[in-house]
């Protein structure tokens, strides 16, 4: 949460499902070791403080998909099933 930036200079654009998704509840909670809420007061807290930006929200794991295969410097999280899907190039995403 703290970086901004990538190695390579790029800037990081962080993509989320909605605080009340049941996938983003289970991310935060197995991923992060936090409860949603937790990680919204997290969010706030720099936004308001000036020293972050608030992550994007999209609607579902497809927008999710498509958002972060097609803005430079993204990272966000899917359930892996969604990414088995045929006809569906997806760009890889190596989490650093």
């Amino acid at each position: 949460m703290g970086q901004r930036i990538w190695p390579d200079g790029s800037r990081v654009n962080v993509f989320v499902l909605p605080d009340d998704n049941p996938e983003h509840k289970a991310f935060c909670k197995r991923v992060l070791g936090m409860f949603a809420h937790q990680l919204r007061q997290i969010w706030d807290r720099k936004v308001f403080s000036g020293t972050g930006q608030a992550p994007n929200v999209v609607t579902s794991p497809e927008e999710m998909i498509e958002r972060v295969g097609h803005t430079p410097g993204a990272i966000g999280y899917v359930q892996p099933y969604y990414l088995n899907k045929p006809n569906k190039p997806v760009r890889p995403v190596i989490i650093r």
